[in-house]
């Protein structure tokens, strides 16, 4: 077992020296440093309601009106918040290919876009994109706007004029089998890495443990343990911001 976190750098550093592929998941942790609120962070709720009751079907049918409300504020809230470190060093990696580095994220913000992240693979889909809600067969694939605020408080879909979604992934919704496929074959890489990722919400959380099946040396950089923190070879106490920036330090 490797002792202090310059320690589990250094060693880190050394497998991605030698590594072929590079695959790096992101969670909110990532996003944290931004000002963007983790759903399990605290201050999880908004006007008394907490996220679990409003990013559903259910709830969407019932006051499509509350959730638009909802995501509004988010969309807003995410566009006053910049990059910061940790995106900025992933999306080195990537614009330099470095070790063939992929990217993954289960983040619905757009930070890593602008911070220059090359094909990345979004699992819950983006805040900046709309979709039919009763899924049309045009409407069905998501379009972009990312007005703030968006013209119409309750969008609709411009191929059947009925009600227009976010584009994410809610609870209770599976993901895209394209995304999960292309996260799944990413997962045969030398390096896996998840960073600021609760390490509870499938199938994100076993990406790791198919990683390492396939041979691949993994660790987590997050700022408490996780349920993955025994099965990665190496689990990294910290910020991202600042574990990230280290590491890009010792590549």
């Amino acid at each position: 077992m490797i002792y202090g976190v310059e320690q589990q750098l250094r060693a880190l550093a050394a497998r991605i020296g030698v590594a072929l592929r590079v695959t790096v998941m992101t969670g909110a942790g990532v996003s944290a440093a931004s000002g963007i609120p983790t759903f399990r962070g605290t201050g999880g709720l908004w006007r008394t309601h907490r996220a679990e009751d409003l990013a559903t079907p259910e709830a969407f049918a019932r006051d499509p009106a509350l959730v638009w409300e909802w995501y509004a504020w988010r969309r807003a809230q995410v566009a006053s918040c910049q990059p910061n470190a940790a995106h900025e060093v992933l999306a080195r990696w990537s614009q330099r290919g470095l070790k063939g580095a992929h990217v993954v994220t289960q983040n619905v913000d757009d930070l890593h876009i602008r911070a220059g992240t090359h094909d990345l693979i979004r699992l819950h889909g983006s805040l900046w994109e709309i979709k039919c809600f009763n899924g049309c067969a045009r409407g069905a694939r998501p379009w972009r706007d990312d007005r703030v605020p968006l013209p119409d408080a309750l969008p609709r879909c411009p191929h059947c004029g009925g009600p227009a979604r976010p584009a994410v992934v809610w609870f209770g919704e599976s993901l895209d089998p394209d995304d999960v496929d292309r996260a799944s074959e990413a997962t045969a890489c030398d390096v896996f890495l998840a960073v600021g990722t609760s390490a509870v919400v499938y199938p994100a959380a076993g990406f790791a443990r198919h990683a390492k099946a396939q041979g691949a040396f993994t660790a987590e950089i997050n700022l408490e343990q996780t349920p993955a923190s025994s099965l990665v070879d190496l689990s990294i106490l910290g910020a991202a911001e600042d574990v990230l920036s280290q590491l890009d330090h010792l590549l």
